[in-house]
């Protein structure tokens, strides 16, 4: 097993020289920023090939390997600044893959919208651009064509695409879908059922039809019933589709929808978080569906499944782990399983069910080892209303866990978006050092249910931030947390949490980190590219508003900040302008108070060289050393 694993990793660094160019420097901080040797793999339909992912500092490529000696046969290198988002096996000798390009969001690149192929013997094509699709199935039964959906002026075609030969030939499949930017769902089969788009309110519409040639039934309009409605999936005989329903209240449901009848019936759901996991067989049934902040808790819709049998014996030797299949082969014989956890990044096994044995593959960096890490522990509080809080606590190995230097960490967003178990770089480098990280899932974080979610709508300064406040006076009192020594630090929307949480309660926190954070509110309105389109200014004014901006504004409110402040930007960040960053320090130095500043030319919203991540957290881990370290100079208690 470990020779095939050194295989795997000679072969992919002879497909690049990134890896040495990251060694270059001796920095404590490097093991927990350098790129991981590789992202994704999964398994050919003939299980001759691996696809595998190679994260370079500024891009990811895509290399096929021969899986008899794990020699390299094929590879696609990216520019700057552009990523294979995700690929799939179409047949046994061809990949297709998406490109997502670094433009925006933090760790969110933007898709291009476009389709490639890479041939796993490496033979080359002049163009391998397939078009503007998304891949929507890739027809396992059929190695000439994959099912794509394809969005022109909002308006969505389902087209079956043949990908190989002289030409790209399109064939649409029944008529368009009567709803803007739809994606669609297929059956075990191939055929597209369920449809789900968006309105130019941003609002949902599902739709669903019983064959190509049928017609789409209108089944939830959210402007109507105020609730999504996802597809999930079918079962094995196909007379039964999964559904993901929001609730008007707690998390979302999993219906069992009668495809001849149109009825669903509640089947599952958890009393916390909404449904995360959704484990499919390789001909595209579901077995089960996956529940939980930490370890998926699962439940089994076809428990008689053999992939439900495989998956509770590779659970049960992993009992501390998430255990996800990522491919199979066409026979079901081999599937590529990633196991994972708060001190495991990613480790890769094949399962083999004719021989009922699991092999050792590969993990996702080899310089960690789970005894090296920091565990990271779920906890759930009531804030100051009654609302019930969930989020995570990492405490310093071998430490006591109580009467620690604490960094509070909101999460960006804020909205659909929230803090997950599992391995965090950043979290455990902070933990490493000697801190305690908590992150908290606010309201207006996803995984709770639409209503928790839309509680935070409108709340930017007010009962979001409660919530951080609420969750770190709780860390204090359940002595967790030396009162004298927290700080909160963040990105984006934590960039801004942090800002308006020492305005907001200046003697709680000794200081405060704010990256490519916003901090003025009316300025969200006509700077940065969520006010760039008319779906993005109706968010906005749906989720923050109008009404008393300069009350939530942190670089209105420079003279309640006590604590020092550092600031990072990027130059060209799109989502959150530099200029906000620079208003605040700005503000803050006006009135003299101390504050630190750093904008890095040539980055966006998240800095990608390594060397400008390298001095950014070793100013932050500075600046809290500074602070609340073991050295830093006593402070006041805070005021209760």
């Amino acid at each position: 097993m470990k020779v095939f694993c050194s295989l795997l990793l000679l072969a992919l660094l002879s497909c690049t020289s990134a890896f040495a160019a990251e060694t270059e420097s001796a920095s404590p901080l490097l093991p927990f920023l350098k790129k991981d040797i590789f992202g994704s793999i999964k398994i050919s339909p003939t299980g001759e090939f691996l696809a595998v992912t190679r994260p370079e500092q500024d891009h990811t490529n895509l290399v096929i390997l021969r899986r008899s000696d794990m020699k390299p046969t094929a590879n696609i290198t990216l520019g700057k600044n552009t990523h294979v988002a995700d690929f799939d096996w179409v047949n046994p000798k061809m990949v297709l893959y998406s490109v997502v390009v670094k433009t925006g969001a933090l760790e969110k690149p933007q898709p291009t919208g476009e389709l490639f192929r890479l041939r796993a013997d490496g033979a080359l094509d002049f163009n391998n651009r397939i078009g503007f699709y998304s891949l929507i199935d890739d027809l396992p039964a059929d190695d000439d064509n994959v099912l794509t959906a394809r969005w022109t002026d909002g308006e969505t075609e389902f087209l079956r695409i043949r990908i190989d030969g002289g030409g790209f030939h399109e064939d649409p499949i029944g008529k368009k879908v009567p709803v803007e930017f739809a994606d669609g769902y297929t059956d075990q089969h191939g055929v597209v059922r369920f449809a789900v788009g968006s309105t130019k309110e941003n609002k949902s519409k599902t739709y669903y039809r019983a064959s190509d040639t049928a017609e789409w039934e209108l089944i939830n309009d959210e402007t109507v019933t105020d609730r999504d409605i996802t597809p999930r999936g079918f079962s094995a005989d196909g007379k039964t589709a999964y559904l993901e329903v929001e609730e008007a209240k707690g998390p979302n449901g999993i219906y069992a929808f009668d495809t001849a009848t149109r009825q669903r019936k509640l089947l599952l759901r958890d009393d916390v978080t909404d449904p995360t996991w959704v484990l499919h067989a390789p001909d595209g049934s579901v077995y089960a569906i996956g529940f939980g902040d930490g370890i998926p808790r699962m439940e089994y819709v076809d428990p008689d499944s053999p992939y439900a049998q495989v998956y509770r014996s590779l659970q049960a030797s992993f009992p501390d782990a998430a255990v996800l299949p990522t491919s199979f082969t066409k026979d079901g014989n081999l599937g590529m399983y990633v196991v994972y956890s708060d001190r495991i990044p990613g480790d890769y096994y094949l399962f083999d069910r004719s021989a009922k044995q699991a092999t050792y593959v590969a993990s996702r960096n080899s310089w960690f080892k789970p005894e090296m890490l920091n565990p990271m522990q779920q906890i759930s509080l009531i804030a100051r209303d009654g609302t019930a809080l969930h989020g995570f606590l990492t405490v310093p190995k071998g430490s006591s866990g109580k009467n620690l230097p604490l960094v509070v960490n909101p999460h960006g967003g804020p909205f659909g978006v929230n803090d997950e178990w599992g391995f965090n770089p950043e979290v455990q480098m902070l933990a490493d050092h000697g801190y305690a990280v908590l992150q908290l899932n606010y309201r207006g974080s996803s995984n709770y249910g639409r209503a928790f979610m839309h509680s935070g709508y409108k709340q930017w300064g007010g009962t979001m931030q409660d919530d951080l406040t609420d969750a770190t006076h709780w860390a204090v009192t359940q002595g967790i947390a030396d009162g004298n020594r927290i700080c909160i630090y963040g990105a984006s929307y934590g960039g801004y949490a942090s800002l308006m949480g020492v305005a907001k309660e200046p003697d709680l926190y000794r200081c405060a980190i704010g990256y490519v954070g916003v901090y003025d509110m009316s300025a969200m309105y006509h700077k940065g590219d969520i006010s760039d389109n008319k779906r993005g200014r109706i968010f906005l004014d749906e989720t923050l508003g109008h009404e008393n901006l300069d009350k939530i504004s942190p670089n209105l409110l420079a003279d309640r900040i006590k604590v020092p402040v550092m600031l990072a930007a990027g130059a060209e960040d799109k989502r959150a302008p530099a200029v906000h960053t620079k208003e605040m320090r700005d503000a803050l130095a006006k009135l003299g108070k101390p504050v630190e500043m750093t904008i890095y030319d040539g980055e966006g919203h998240g800095n990608y060289l390594l060397k400008n991540q390298l001095d950014f957290y070793t100013k932050l881990l500075a600046f809290l050393d500074k602070n609340i370290g073991p050295t830093a100079t006593p402070a006041p208690a805070p005021a209760k």
